[in-house]
């Protein structure tokens, strides 16, 4: 099915996109994903990484944890946060491909796009 042969979407498909949109619209956020897409961390690895208190990318997870976009792993006392699934890397991964486009890089024409892979 083309673009021109589906439906519009819902209301409530719009209004979701629109969340997740204002979620990612958060540099802080948009970095802890990203490293999300490279393997596991727990928080205090994140905190690091994109040099954060812990305490906010705490928060920051939690709320991406209740938008479906981080998983969550314990392990004794200690909690590991991964990207949700496929949907999640290639939504972040065009995100910054496009963002690298509009400032006139070139990482559209050396990197391939990101393979679609079905999930089961």
């Amino acid at each position: 099915m083309d673009a021109h042969t589906r439906s519009d979407p819902v209301d409530d498909q719009v209004d979701l996109a629109v969340e997740m949109f204002k979620l990612l619209a958060d540099g802080t956020r948009l970095r802890i994903l990203w490293a999300l897409l490279h393997g596991e961390h727990s928080v205090g690895d994140l905190a690091a990484h994109v040099g954060a208190q812990p305490a906010g990318v705490s928060q920051h997870l939690a709320k991406l944890r209740l938008a479906r976009l981080v998983k969550v792993r314990r392990e004794g006392n200690r909690m590991f946060y991964a990207a949700e699934n496929t949907h999640v890397r290639e939504l972040v991964e065009q995100a910054l491909f496009h963002a690298d486009h509009v400032v006139g890089g070139d990482l559209h024409v050396d990197a391939p796009p990101p393979r679609r892979r079905r999930e089961a």
